[in-house]
């Protein structure tokens, strides 16, 4: 990921190397918990249904622990979720999240600060990239996760 802004002296140019052509796309998940995010995914192309519900089923529903939600705001998923996400299975309930909106999605929040360090990391391959992706992960504090939500108007225990 290449950085939106830069510096420079008054009156010079910013310069700076980005990548051009080759694009790839890298998906990145995870859950946001109030102690740090939880069951990351890094998927070299795009996620589709089939991919989203094996991410659910074998490597978030393993990380719940009762007291976990699990909202869905996709159209098609609440019926699809229900099947993933039992209480007697993992203790989590299903929620469903309010109308999108960023500003009330403490994940959103927690991925904006991970896009802005992957964008100070510069990292130019694939390989770098992940590691960057793991090396990021590993800054987020409890604290921080816990302000998130609070940010978006969950109660934090």
């Amino acid at each position: 990921m290449a950085r939106l802004y830069g510096r420079a002296l008054c009156g010079e140019r910013c310069l700076a190397a980005v990548p051009h052509g080759h694009w790839k796309t890298t998906t990145f998940t995870a859950g946001l918990r109030l102690g740090g995010l939880t069951a990351p995914l890094i998927l070299d192309g795009a996620m589709n249904g089939p991919t989203f519900l094996a991410y659910v089923e074998q490597i978030l529903v393993p990380e719940l622990s009762p007291g976990d939600h699990r909202g869905d705001g996709q159209p098609a998923g609440p019926q699809r979720s229900r099947g993933c996400v039992r209480p007697s299975k993992a203790g989590a309930t299903l929620r469903y999240l309010p109308p999108y909106s960023p500003d009330l999605n403490p994940i959103e929040m927690a991925f904006s600060k991970l896009k802005a360090r992957l964008r100070k990391a510069a990292a130019r391959t694939l390989p770098k990239l992940w590691q960057s992706i793991g090396e990021a992960i590993a800054q987020f504090s409890a604290e921080g996760c816990r302000h998130y939500f609070k940010a978006a108007g969950y109660e934090s225990k």
